[in-house]
């Protein structure tokens, strides 16, 4: 993965000094659109070929977006197979949202399409949004830069995370599921193949006590938590792993934004700094009140900016992720000049723990511009249930095509409770809207703007926001085998009457 440092991308070539000394206007309005493919690449994972998808922009795997330029992208599927690319964290005429037949088909192989709108800035990703093709890869960095980000004297780092499996992805999701209870999980996307399933209301779980869980994780209340149900052949950041990490070259004493993307499939990583301290200042894009820590967590579909002022000294300083209640771990090493940098192990003394159980790092998290106060126009309560015997994930009951709409109007204010009553975490991820952290296991806070929340098993988040567009958006777990086995409905929003 590239690094971005604004020294660098000054000095580039004479043509980019030029472009940026353009008003900003001009330029959105000239640039020519940016060509992105989605195409297959071989990795080389600890010494062995792995073909994987991805997503190449003019300067690599993913883009990078300056402060008001507009998202014009011409996207070709160069697969043999169809597609389509969600831009997470972005919000998108509906049309463009990138959901199978929701309400544009796949590419084809070979078809190009157009996407032309307004960019959010902050550390955003795209992926596709079939659930065996993002399990293969099928997903980059998105990160627009703010006229801060220009400004300010430091360096970008974008650490992107993955589990990968040298299987396919449908060996992988029979393999779950005939590891609990022998049901096939369905590999489809609406609408094309998430069709009905008979009997799914597996939400009774129990009523334990929320938030009353132990420190270390995988027990609550007595129950067993389900951490992790899958063992991946390796975890990725930058495409490589600890074996042969990423070494980005850093100054003595700069200050390093690193944004981090959790992209994989199935893993909650502890982002983890070390000797180098760290403040949290964003996350999903949107800035929180500075946290100070060297080690903050994040589940499948969210991001997390991390400052670090690093010490004037000649050192290397391994920036790791741990993957949660396991002792595997990957991440990159930011090093000085010539300075020594040591092997680390991907496999660590002990497990790390679970990640946020009782909502801990969550509940710290300060919106820096919070959604205006305003009344209620519509509450509504999402049960999210669900088994490892069967197999099957769902939202008040139903998976995809036997679900109930959540339906609002356009410009209520609404909000969302998340009440998980099942034992396996669900980072829930809404489109086309940005949301803020309301209420934690019953108590009012003033949390973070996001996309995607997690939510512990036997816990509770509401999340408060504006209905946008008049459409049919997706709401679902950004866990790909919760997701392939139905975990997933629809944000409704009409018209005003």
């Amino acid at each position: 993965m590239n690094t971005l440092s604004r020294r660098g991308f000054l000095a580039a070539t004479s043509a980019a000094i030029a472009a940026a000394q353009m008003p900003r206007l001009a330029l959105a309005q000239t640039a020519a659109p940016i060509h992105l493919a989605a195409a297959t690449r071989t990795l080389d994972i600890d010494g062995r070929a792995a073909s994987v998808f991805g997503l190449a922009g003019p300067g690599g795997q993913g883009l990078v977006l300056d402060p008001g330029e507009r998202f014009r992208v011409d996207l070709t599927n160069d697969l043999d197979i169809g597609t389509i690319i969600h831009w997470h964290g972005q919000i998108p005429p509906n049309a463009q949202d990138g959901v199978p037949d929701m309400p544009m088909p796949l590419l084809a192989p070979g078809e190009t399409r157009s996407y032309d709108f307004e960019a959010r800035p902050g550390t955003h990703w795209m992926h596709s949004h079939v659930p065996v093709q993002e399990m293969q890869m099928l997903a980059a960095p998105l990160i627009v830069r703010s006229e801060a980000d220009l400004a300010a004297d430091r360096q970008e780092v974008v650490m992107f995370l993955h589990d990968f499996s040298f299987k396919t992805p449908e060996e992988v999701l029979a393999e779950i599921s005939a590891g609990h209870g022998g049901m096939q999980p369905m590999h489809g996307m609406p609408m094309g193949g998430m069709g009905a399933m008979q009997g799914m209301d597996h939400g009774a779980m129990g009523h334990g006590g929320m938030g009353n869980m132990p420190a270390m994780g995988g027990q609550m209340g007595g129950m067993a938590m389900d951490l992790n149900d899958y063992d991946w052949d390796a975890y990725l950041a930058n495409d490589r792993t600890l074996t042969d990490p990423e070494v980005v070259q850093v100054e003595r004493g700069g200050r390093i934004r690193l944004r981090v993307i959790n992209a994989a499939a199935a893993t909650v990583f502890w982002i983890d700094t070390g000797a180098a301290a760290a403040r949290l200042v964003a996350v999903d894009g949107h800035a929180v009140q500075p946290l100070a820590g060297n080690r903050f967590g994040l589940a499948m579909g969210q991001r997390l900016d991390l400052e670090i002022d690093l010490p004037n000294e000649s050192s290397a300083w391994p920036i790791l992720a741990l993957r949660e209640g396991a002792r595997e771990r990957t991440g990159l090493i930011l090093a000085t000049q010539g300075a020594q940098v040591r092997r680390v192990d991907a496999v660590a003394e002990a497990d790390a723990p679970a990640f946020d159980f009782d909502l801990a790092q969550e509940a710290r998290l300060i919106a820096v511009d919070a959604l205006p106060e305003r009344p209620v126009d519509r509450s509504q309560m999402l049960m999210l249930g669900g088994s490892m015997q069967p197999y099957v994930w769902t939202i008040d009951g139903a998976v995809w095509g036997q679900h109930r709409p959540v339906v609002a109007r356009r410009g209520e204010r609404v909000v969302l409770s998340f009440h998980n009553m099942s034992m396996m975490a669900h980072p829930m991820h809404l489109h086309g809207h940005v949301f803020q952290v309301v209420g934690i296991n019953g108590r009012r806070v003033s949390g973070a703007l996001r996309d995607t929340v997690h939510v512990p098993p036997m816990s509770m988040v509401d999340v408060a926001l504006d209905a946008g567009e008049a459409a049919r958006w997706m709401l679902h777990c950004h866990h790909m085998p919760h997701l392939a086995t139905g975990m997933m409905t629809e944000f409704a929003v009409s018209a005003p009457a």
